[in-house]
């Protein structure tokens, strides 16, 4: 049997800007990305704690250190600037892995900078 399991989330990252003309996906800077274990073009959820939208899309990378989180295309319509999102990924694992995984949990400030 294969299991779903949580395999990274960005918590309570704060949404820079939407990008409605832009083809698709959520932009995050790349060092939260790296922090969560989250690759350019990985699908990821979005959940606005704001208005309670859920989407899901695929990330990409934005400048390091930037801050940047841009829903673009039509997740766009999911969120504005200053909104407060949850970032999540998923992995397949064998139930006799299931237990042992371990997410990576990447809480953030108001400024989307990775808090210790």
């Amino acid at each position: 049997m294969q299991r779903i399991i949580l395999k990274s989330k960005i918590h309570r990252a704060r949404v820079t800007e939407a990008n409605l003309y832009y083809k698709g996906s959520i932009t995050i800077d790349s060092k939260l990305m790296k922090a969560a274990d989250i690759i350019e073009y990985e699908k990821v959820e979005v959940f606005n704690l704001n208005n309670g939208h859920r989407l899901e899309t695929y990330a990409i990378e934005g400048r390091p250190g930037s801050g940047v989180i841009c829903l673009n295309g039509p997740a766009a319509r999911g969120a504005c600037a200053g909104d407060e999102i949850i970032i999540v990924t998923y992995a397949n694992v064998d139930d006799k892995e299931a237990k042992s995984v371990k997410p990576k949990i990447v809480n953030v400030n108001e400024r989307n900078r990775i808090k210790n």
